[in-house]
């Protein structure tokens, strides 16, 4: 009997123990199975071949605990990455709301702002009211328009009277007011009148339209009404919007040669005058320009090398080519070649003529107005009156720095000639340089302008108070096409004085015989 209870305890003490070890087994299984794994991370249970029992399990924890440190460092660096672009974008939305002049973040805020401002535009222009002026010359005069014509005041020198609009957004702004228009007149906001007819451009008669630079452009346009005598009328109005911020750069221009192309034949007294502006302007002031001279024909040639040599030697100045062709002379092929022989890096070109005057500003005007690649820059420069006919009632004519000044009486813009131009070799050379098929005077200047505007490049088209074309008598020749020899003297005409003064050379006997009698009515009394 003591035989079978102790049998018996040994076999519960046994079975007791084997259920505390299952217990602790199952409970170390459900432990490693509630643990979080990471992205690619499987819990990794004892191999067939690997350790068994505590200190199996024990490498287990271990390398599981190894496993989430790791884990969790990443996922810190993960949530300091997270902070720190949602501190850039809380900056860039904190500039972008700054820029939107402080709206709040509110999208309905900003564009009531904009209407606002829209609508102050319209009652500050006049549109519905006028405007004190304190002279007659501050009235913005209108010009008038039907579907073909433009009428318009300022003509400059290119443009007439009366023409169709040349300029593309011209065209497409008087075109966008009428079709406006028809549209308010063929889909009225009142549905009491819903029989109206149809209105059509060929009910529109005419229009004017004037710009006010700092509100906007203001349209009138008239069409037939629905009976004789009777007229529709819309007023329109384009406010201009705020001034955007759109760039701020920094120029460097340090280092920007220019190369002067002057094409030469002959013409020694006018090359001297012309050196004489180079070495002051170039050489002294600027100090930041090359000289290419190209010659043509014999003629003449030792003395324009003469004057050459002596401003290299008393200004020590070795920035020069002279270059000799053959043949008559041809502006457009000695600009062509000047250009061309350039043998350093890609240099500022500045096509110039021998009757021209400009001042060191210019030379930093034409560097700024020019990029390689996207700009190139033709500027209106002033071309000088004779000054016989212009001091003609003075004791002498004053010295040539006096003469230039830019006022009516002195000279016009000169906006029909694209000579004078400052671009980049590389511009020159990608657009196709000049045409060498045109000979003598005129015409090859207008043939590169119209390629650059056929091109992606931006031409910047202005004047410019320090370039000057100084007075000479034009010849024109019998060589010339009868295309040239129009132009030629077109030009000759321009040259001679202002329309006034022309007139009093065309009324003198009239003004001296008044004059005369003046002068007799005050003797007798």
């Amino acid at each position: 009997m003591m035989m079978v209870r102790r049998g018996l305890l040994a076999w519960i003490s046994r079975v007791v123990l084997l259920l505390l070890l299952l217990c602790c087994a199952v409970s170390v299984l459900y432990m490693l199975a509630c643990t979080p794994k990471g992205d690619e991370e499987q819990l990794a249970l004892p191999r067939a071949n690997g350790p068994t029992g505590k200190a199996g399990y024990q490498a287990i924890l271990q390398e599981q605990e190894e496993q989430h440190r790791s884990y969790i460092s990443s996922l810190k660096k993960q949530i300091a990455q997270l902070k720190d672009e949602l501190q850039e974008r809380s900056e860039q939305l904190k500039n972008a709301q700054s820029r939107s002049g402080d709206s709040g973040g509110h999208p309905e805020k900003t564009q009531a702002d904009l209407l606002e401002f829209l609508h102050s535009q319209v009652d500050k222009a006049e549109v519905h009211a006028g405007v004190k002026l304190a002279t007659e010359y501050a009235a913005v005069p209108f010009d008038s328009f039907t579907l073909q014509k433009v009428y318009q005041l300022e003509m400059g020198l290119t443009r007439h009277p009366e023409e169709k609009p040349v300029r593309k957004d011209k065209r497409d702004e008087l075109v966008e007011a009428i079709e406006l228009a028809l549209e308010t007149l063929n889909h009225p906001e009142e549905e009491s009148n819903s029989n109206h007819r149809p209105y059509a451009a060929s009910d529109f008669i005419e229009g004017i339209y004037r710009t006010e630079k700092d509100k906007g452009t203001l349209y009138e346009l008239t069409f037939k009404g629905d009976q004789k005598h009777e007229f529709k009328r819309l007023v329109l109005f384009r406010p201009f919007g705020p001034i955007m911020k759109v760039k701020n750069e920094k120029l460097n221009m340090a280092n920007t040669l220019i190369n002067v192309i002057v094409p030469l034949a002959k013409r020694v007294d006018k090359f001297r005058q012309f050196m004489q502006n180079f070495r002051e302007m170039c050489i002294q002031q600027d100090g930041r320009v090359h000289l290419t001279v190209v010659y043509f024909g014999k003629e003449q040639m030792s003395e324009v090398k003469g004057i050459l040599e002596n401003t290299s030697k008393a200004a020590n100045f070795k920035n020069f080519t002279f270059i000799q062709l053959s043949g008559e002379f041809s502006r457009g092929k000695g600009l062509d070649v000047g250009a061309r022989v350039w043998k350093g890096s890609n240099v500022l070109l500045f096509f110039c003529d021998v009757d021209i005057y400009f001042t060191s500003e210019f030379l930093n005007t034409c560097r700024l107005n020019t990029q390689p690649g996207k700009k190139v820059f033709y500027p209106v420069l002033f071309s000088q009156y004779n000054p016989g006919i212009i001091y003609g009632h003075h004791d002498s004519v004053p010295p040539l720095e006096q003469q230039l000044v830019i006022k009516k009486e002195t000279g016009f813009w000169r906006d029909f000639g694209f000579g004078m131009t400052c671009q980049y070799r590389s511009d020159f050379i990608n657009i196709g340089g000049f045409d060498l098929d045109i000979k003598g005077w005129g015409g090859e200047d207008v043939h590169l302008y119209r390629k650059y505007l056929h091109s992606n490049l931006i031409v910047v088209r202005t004047p410019v108070r320090g370039l000057f074309h100084l007075w000479h008598e034009k010849q024109c020749v019998d060589e010339l096409t009868p295309e040239q020899y129009k132009m030629c003297m077109q030009s000759k005409a321009m040259n001679e004085a202002s329309h006034g003064q022309l007139g009093m050379l065309v009324f003198r006997h009239e003004i001296e015989a008044h004059l005369r009698k003046q002068k007799t009515s005050s003797q007798k009394t």
